[in-house]
C-alpha cells in the first residue's frame, strides 16, 4: 500500500442548500449471459418517465440534465441527452454524461448539487443507468487490421492473399466488459484487487460469505417491509413486468454459498461469485432543486445534499477507498453530531469488510491516512441496513445514485437524520456523499 499524508484542503460543498426532492429508480436485472431486454437509455427513460409524471412541474421545466454511465452503447453517445430528448425535456434543456466509472452515479449529483450551490441552475434531473449486459464484443486489433487490408485488396490476387493470411486468433472477440473490469495500469481485476484486501486484513472465506448471506436477508427483509418504495417496475416487449431486484436469493445458506470455487484465485483465492456484487443493468435519477425552485413549485422535499468528497488510493487496493473519502469527507463536518445510518457500496463482500477493519486499525491508519481517521467504528446494524449490491446488484453507472436515494428513504423510514453513502471506484478511487433529511417536508 502507498504511505501517504492524506490532502484534506478540498473545499466543501458551499452556496446555496441543495434539496433532494424525489427520486425513483428501476429495478435491478441480472444479466443472464446474452443482452438484457433494456439498453441504459430504455433503463433511464422507463424510470425518469415515472418520476417526471409525478411532480408539479413540467418536464421543459428542468435546467439540466446529468447521467452517469460507464459504458452506453454506440447508439447512445452522449446518453444523458438521449434520455433528456426521449423524456419529451426538449430541445432547449441541455443535457451531458459522466463518467467516474462505480461513482459515475453519485458523481452526477455530485455535480448537480454544485451547479445549484453556485447559482447556475434551480432544478436537475441527475443520477445514472447502466446497462452492463449489452457491454460490447468487439473484434481483436489482428480482425481490424486484417479487414483494412482485405478493404484496400483490389485484384482478385490481393484478395486471395489476404484470405491466406486469415487465421483463428483473428476471430477472438474482446469483450468490453472483462476489459473494464480490469486495471489498466495495476494490470489487475477488480476481483483480484478484493483479494488483496482479503489478504491483508486476513479476512477469512467464512467471513465474506457471511457477509453476502446477510445482504441477501436484509434485501428480504426490506423487500417484505416495503422499505422499497422508490422502484418503479418495468414492462419488457414481450409485456413481462419486473418489480423487483433479480438478484435476490431468498433460498441463500453458508453451505450453497461454500460450494461456490474462488473466482479469481482458483489455488488460494477467498472472493467467489456469491460474495462479489452481481452483473446487472439498471437505472437510478433524482430530481435536485434549489429553494427557490422548492418554492416555486411547492415541491416535497426527501432530503439535502449537504457536501461531497473524493479520494485517490493505489488501484490495487481500490477497494479501500470509501475509507479515505470519507475521511476526508467528516474531516470538513468536525461540527457534526453523528452519523446515523451508513451506506457503503457491496462491490465485494472482501471490499466492506476490508474498510471496516481498516477502521478499527489505528497502525493501517497511521501508515496510510497519516494520522487517526475521524471516522468513527460503524455498527453494523446502521451499515447497509436493507441489503446491499451483493444481494441488490451492481450496475455501474447506477450504483452511487442508488445508495443516495435509499440512504435518504432509509433515514425517513427510520425517524430521519444524518446519512453518508460511499463507494470504492476501479482506478483507486474513493466517493462519500453526506446527506441530511433533518430539513425535510411531505
Amino acid at each position: 500500500m502507498t504511505v501517504a499524508k492524506m490532502n484534506k484542503r478540498s473545499k466543501p460543498l458551499t452556496g446555496r442548500t441543495v434539496y433532494v426532492v424525489d427520486g425513483a429508480r428501476t429495478p435491478f436485472i441480472k444479466a443472464q449471459g446474452r443482452p438484457g431486454p433494456f439498453s441504459a437509455a430504455d433503463l433511464a427513460v422507463a424510470v425518469g418517465k415515472g418520476l417526471l409524471q409525478r411532480q408539479s412541474f413540467s418536464v421543459q421545466q428542468l435546467d439540466e440534465v446529468i447521467v452517469g454511465c460507464v459504458i452506453p452503447s454506440a447508439k447512445e453517445a452522449n446518453v444523458a441527452r438521449v434520455i433528456s430528448l426521449r423524456l419529451g425535456c426538449g430541445e432547449h434543456v441541455p443535457a451531458w454524461t459522466v463518467q467516474r466509472n462505480c461513482a459515475s452515479g453519485m458523481q452526477a449529483l455530485a455535480t448537480a448539487a454544485e451547479r445549484i450551490a453556485a447559482g447556475y441552475s434551480d432544478l436537475i434531473l441527475a443520477g445514472g443507468t447502466e446497462a452492463m449486459s449489452h457491454a460490447p464484443v468487439s473484434l481483436n486489433p489482428l480482425m481490424v487490421n486484417w479487414l483494412a487490408d482485405w478493404q484496400q485488396a483490389r485484384s482478385m490476387g490481393a484478395r486471395m492473399k489476404a484470405l491466406s493470411q486469415l487465421r483463428v486468433k483473428h476471430l477472438r472477440p474482446e469483450i468490453a466488459l472483462l476489459q473494464g473490469l480490469t486495471d489498466p495500469t495495476s494490470g489487475l481485476g477488480m476481483g483480484q484487487t478484493a483479494e488483496n484486501l482479503a489478504s491483508c486484513f486476513r479476512i477469512s472465506r467464512e467471513q465474506m460469505d457471511q457477509f453476502a448471506l446477510e445482504s441477501h436477508r436484509r434485501l428480504a427483509a426490506g423487500i417484505d417491509s416495503d422499505q422499497y418504495s422508490e422502484i418503479i417496475p418495468l414492462y419488457t416487449g414481450d409485456g413481462r413486468c419486473i418489480e423487483a431486484d433479480e438478484g435476490l436469493r431468498r433460498d441463500a445458506d453458508m453451505a450453497g454459498l461454500a460450494r461456490l470455487k474462488p473466482a479469481f484465485d482458483q489455488t488460494f483465492g477467498r472472493v467467489t461469485a456469491g460474495n462479489s456484487a452481481q452483473i446487472t443493468d439498471g437505472a437510478a435519477l433524482l430530481l435536485l432543486a434549489s429553494e427557490e425552485a422548492v418554492e416555486n413549485y411547492n415541491l416535497p422535499v426527501l432530503g439535502e445534499i449537504i457536501d461531497r468528497s473524493w479520494a485517490g488510493l493505489a488501484p490495487e487496493v481500490m477497494g479501500l477507498g470509501p475509507v479515505y473519502a470519507m475521511d476526508r469527507l467528516l474531516c470538513r463536518q468536525k461540527n457534526l453530531v453523528n452519523i446515523d445510518l451508513w451506506e457503503i457500496n457491496e462491490a465485494f463482500a472482501a471490499q466492506v469488510l476490508g474498510c471496516l477493519a481498516a477502521l478499527d486499525d489505528t497502525t493501517w491508519q497511521l501508515e496510510n491516512l497519516g494520522e487517526l481517521t475521524v471516522v468513527p467504528l460503524i455498527d453494523s446494524q446502521k451499515l447497509n441496513v436493507d441489503g446491499g449490491s451483493i444481494a441488490i446488484g451492481h450496475p455501474v453507472g447506477a450504483s452511487g445514485a442508488r445508495i443516495v436515494l435509499h440512504l435518504l428513504k432509509a433515514l425517513h423510514h427510520r425517524g430521519g437524520g444524518n446519512g453518508v453513502a460511499s463507494l470504492c471506484i476501479g482506478g483507486g478511487q474513493g466517493g462519500a456523499m453526506l446527506v441530511s433529511t433533518e430539513g425535510s417536508r411531505s
